[in-house]
């Protein structure tokens, strides 16, 4: 399949990607363009801004989550029936897991066999940009640098000069970016803040990065780079689809407090037999109609601990539930006793608490005990970002070097570690399938 793409990456984060790959799918929108988003590495924030931007799911690309076999089929699963793909990078082009480049922008664009867009913060620099735009192009032969966009230009003078260091180096600028302080999106403490969270004021932003991209940017250069993409060679992604007459409800969490989730995962579970239904534990007083399992995903709880705990009705209906439950970070947070003082739902025999500590990095894990997701001795590949910590009573779900995590029953997983179902499809069919029956896992 002929899919034209482009991977917008950086020599570090805080370049500007975000800014350059939200505003190239906005702008390229505008021109009458389907564009299909996606994000390297697990970021769930990232992608609700490219969905403002291009009207589809923002969807992740992580060999390291879903296998480098998968990147493929799922890029082409998102980008079917349309005309350019955009691709954000994380971090720097060649940081991977640990002292290597797996799971790298580099990494996802060679599978992609893509064009890479470096976007450099040229503040505070001139000629220097070429000697650094040489190294990132000259690195990895299997990558190429196809141009580049130019951040945080000062003035005609500031541009003129790299511009003139990068044509002796033989990369293409693209585009060059002045310094625009109204054009930034609210961070926190594990980054930007959700779409969910300020939809109104999102949605300006990226209009705001539609206009300065188009402004700033060689549009038509950046899609002839796109086309010269060669032709993919796989087949799409596709869900392994189970017809059943009882569609059981499955009711995933949604609203400002869990906004982190995989698009594959709904779909996931409609292909497994299930009809899903969304709430949102801030402001719904009981679960969805006819609810037989519930996955509740990761978020903020933290930020909304006191709305959470004052939706009391809903709180006791989740702890007297007695389907499956499948819960990651923020699910666990809301699952537990407690969360700063503020009580919880009480499933999970634990407390949390904010910490000043960030918990970040993959994780390859072995599950201890059986559960609606797990079977004992299973391995699954995961991914923690949190900045809480639980005291569990009992023993923990998974296990991993140096670490361990989770609570897992009959009814119940529950843990830290954010799963791609992708990569681990049998999880959705094994929610699915114990829906129908609590007491029996499948």
């Amino acid at each position: 399949m002929v899919v034209p793409r482009l991977v917008i990456a950086a020599p570090a984060s805080g370049s500007g990607k975000t800014t350059v790959a939200t505003g190239l799918m906005a702008a390229l929108r505008a021109r009458g363009l389907r564009v299909s988003p996606h994000k390297v590495g697990p970021d769930y924030i990232d992608p609700g801004y490219h969905a403002l931007a291009t009207g589809r799911p923002g969807r992740n690309l992580d060999p390291w989550l879903v296998g480098e076999e998968r990147v493929r089929p799922l890029f082409l699963h998102g980008a079917a029936g349309c005309d350019v793909a955009v691709v954000e990078g994380v971090m720097g082009l060649f940081d991977g897991k640990g002292d290597t480049d797996f799971a790298s922008t580099a990494h996802v664009a060679r599978l992609l066999d893509a064009p890479v867009v470096l976007v450099l913060d040229a503040a505070r620099q001139s000629r220097s940009v070429a000697a650094v735009v040489h190294g990132f192009a000259t690195f990895d032969s299997r990558v190429r640098v196809g141009g580049v966009v130019l951040n945080r230009v000062g003035s005609d003078r500031h541009e003129e000069l790299c511009r003139s260091a990068l044509a002796a180096a033989g990369v293409p600028v693209l585009g060059a970016i002045r310094r625009d302080d109204a054009v930034s999106m609210p961070s926190r403490h594990l980054g930007l803040v959700p779409v969910a969270e300020r939809e109104a004021e999102a949605l300006a932003s990226v209009e705001r990065l539609a206009a300065l991209v188009a402004r700033s940017c060689d549009l038509d250069a950046l899609l002839r780079l796109a086309a010269s993409a060669p032709r993919l060679g796989a087949a799409h992604w596709e869900p392994l689809h189970v017809v059943r007459k009882d569609r059981p409800v499955v009711a995933v969490a949604g609203g400002a407090a869990f906004t982190f989730g995989y698009a594959e995962h709904v779909e996931l579970l409609r292909a497994a037999g299930a009809d899903v239904a969304v709430f949102d534990p801030l402001r719904d007083e009981t679960l969805p109609d006819g609810t037989a399992a519930l996955v509740i995903g990761g978020g903020f709880p933290e930020v909304y601990a006191a709305e959470l705990a004052a939706n009391e009705p809903l709180r006791e209906e989740v702890a007297a539930f007695r389907g499956p439950i499948a819960a990651e970070c923020a699910g666990l947070l809301y699952l537990c006793e407690e969360l700063d003082g503020q009580r919880m739902c009480g499933r999970v025999p634990g407390r949390a608490r904010m910490t000043s500590r960030l918990t970040l990095g993959y994780r390859d894990a072995v599950a201890l005990t059986r559960s609606p997701l797990t079977e004992q001795g299973e391995r699954f590949r995961g991914h923690e970002f949190h900045r809480t910590a639980v005291a569990y009573a009992g023993e923990p779900l998974f296990r991993w070097e140096g670490g361990a995590d989770g609570f897992g029953d009959a009814l119940v997983t529950a843990s830290y570690l954010h799963l791609h179902w992708a990569g681990q499809p049998m999880t959705a069919h094994r929610l699915v399938s114990s829906s129908r029956s609590p007491s029996v896992l499948r």
